[in-house]
């Protein structure tokens, strides 16, 4: 049995996720944490981790194996610093981190397992893996390369932490020789060769959408990737917290849960 404590439980992604655990044999989600109390759960839920950890004391029965978290980047600093004082592994799904709180993930990972993905869904990883094969090929043949991703009107980082991913995974397969460009706008030149543009559109009620642009002479080649509900990337973020369980401290993603590593 795989006991979890879901950080963010009342948010959206923490209900869907709450609704798939529930559906286990071999999962059960303990206790939550929200700062949010309008929803009523199968589990008691706390209004901040010191809360909850005041509660394990007096009952052993809360003790979690892994943290699953859905929260928002402004509250993800004290989950670290909780799991790194408990050494409980965590499957980190909030997107729109600073690079100071990256690296302090990077730090938990040498003492405790983390999961770290900008992207839950098992249709995103498959396409990272892709990217790099393609951009092998595309890019020394001349092929100029744009991102454009679209999400809902309340998504506040911009652009995507999976946009970021795909553009990183692109950028891997040349040992990190090209630069991003967020904004033409106010740019008056001509496109550099070695450079990945990524735009973001904001609007409705749009999941996400992702394509991948490989602009050639005369011909153009698009990957794309449409989540049409949130469950893909709840679905992946269970499977996560499934694989983490016992494993040693590293910084593991969503490439070794499809690995079986």
């Amino acid at each position: 049995m795989v006991k979890i404590l879901m950080h963010g439980c009342n948010g959206h992604m923490g209900q869907v996720i709450t609704r798939l655990v529930e559906a286990e044999a071999d999962m059960e989600i303990i206790a939550g944490v929200d700062v949010s109390d309008h929803i009523s759960n199968a589990y008691p839920v706390y209004k901040s981790l010191e809360d909850y950890r005041q509660a394990c004391g007096q009952d052993g029965s809360l003790l979690a194996d892994v943290a699953i978290d859905f929260s928002s980047a402004a509250a993800v600093d004290k989950l670290l610093d909780y799991c790194e004082a408990q050494l409980m592994p965590s499957v980190l799904c909030t997107t729109g981190l600073s690079p100071e709180q990256l690296e302090r993930v990077k730090a938990l990972s040498r003492k405790t397992a983390v999961l770290k993905s900008a992207n839950m869904s098992l249709g995103i990883n498959l396409l990272l893996k892709l990217l790099k094969e393609a951009a092998g090929v595309l890019a020394p043949a001349g092929f100029d390369i744009e991102i454009v991703e679209k999400h809902h009107n309340q998504k506040v980082d911009a652009p995507s932490g999976t946009a970021l991913a795909l553009a990183d995974s692109i950028n891997e397969e040349f040992n990190n020789e090209y630069t991003y460009v967020y904004d033409r706008s106010t740019r008056r030149q001509k496109r550099d060769k070695k450079e990945i543009g990524l735009s973001a559109v904001r609007g409705g009620t749009i999941v996400g959408d992702h394509d991948v642009i490989f602009a050639g002479e005369d011909e153009v080649i698009t990957f794309s990737h449409t989540a049409y509900s949130k469950n893909v990337f709840a679905k992946g973020a269970v499977q996560a917290a499934k694989f983490l369980k016992g494993k040693p401290a590293g910084l593991y993603d969503m490439s070794d849960v499809i690995e079986g590593v």
